[in-house]
């Protein structure tokens, strides 16, 4: 079973770099509406990337695919994939929806002419999802921790695994045969739930695909591209080699990861509330 690495990036050089390095796919994230609103109050990241960077990318990359996140369903969507599409991309990702409708509308606007990702993150949408699923033209499907919890009423993104949320969206998605993949990972042996044990959910769970996080690389931390060559020279091999590891793992190895998975959440709740 394979495993596809994505990196979010909005330079060249950074994008070039990833893909020298081994990661399948490259994000650049145009998405703003809403997401200040959803997230402003969180230490996440809201991109600001433009239709420019997507060129810039695109004509940077030669084996790496590139995926660029839309805005979500909006007046205006019919436009802009227009000039996503126009800019050359390989995938597209539709985020923050949440009817079968929505998605319908989408793989219309997108006619074939690239591949379509959705970026599962609503409650909305996981009430929704075998009428979701069911509609053509989907590609592949991203569970978003990070909005889907905070639309759910969680404390921490990972709660996902711990409450089984996570899991039953994969085995619904698993029938339709649609490749499938969520959330991110830090580097190994970093993260406040290690990437490791993150990383060994994904397989157990079917998983084909995650997201780099900027845990893993954080290129306004880490700007000297010598040393982002360095990082993922380093730590993307790590990744691989742990994946090609759990092939060999028996299910009571799985079982044991479940249970350390869930005790670590618990742990990392527990800690939060007595700050």
């Amino acid at each position: 079973m394979s495993l596809d690495l994505i990196f979010i990036a909005s330079d060249a050089d950074v994008a070039q770099s990833a893909e020298r390095n081994g990661v399948d796919w490259v994000l650049v994230d145009l998405e703003l509406l809403g997401k200040e609103a959803r997230q402003g109050h969180l230490d996440t990241v809201i991109s600001g990337h433009t239709i420019d960077d997507v060129k810039s990318v695109r004509s940077a990359l030669t084996t790496s695919q590139l995926m660029v996140r839309t805005n979500p369903m909006h007046d205006g969507l019919a436009a802009e994939v227009e000039s996503i599409l126009e800019a050359g991309v390989d995938s597209l990702m539709l985020p923050y929806f949440k009817t079968d409708r929505e998605v319908m509308d989408f793989v219309r606007m997108v006619d074939g002419r690239a591949k379509v990702c959705l970026l599962l993150e609503t409650s909305q949408a996981v009430s929704n999802l075998e009428a979701i699923l069911a509609q053509p033209g989907i590609d592949r499907v991203h569970i978003g921790i990070n909005d889907l919890h905070l639309d759910m009423g969680l404390d921490f993104m990972f709660q996902l695994l711990s409450k089984g949320v996570i899991e039953s969206l994969c085995r619904e998605i698993e029938k339709t045969g649609i490749p499938y993949g969520f959330g991110g990972i830090a580097r190994i042996g970093a993260g406040d739930l290690p990437a490791e044990m993150i990383l060994a959910e994904h397989y157990r769970l079917g998983s084909s695909s995650v997201i780099l996080s900027r845990a893993f690389c954080d290129t306004k931390v880490v700007q000297d591209i010598r040393d982002i060559d360095r990082l993922f020279g380093q730590e993307v091999p790590k990744v691989r080699s742990l994946w090609n590891e759990l092939e060999s793992r028996s299910d009571a190895f799985f079982d044991e990861n479940t249970q350390a998975v869930e005790a670590a959440i618990t742990k990392i709740l527990d800690g939060r509330s007595r700050q």
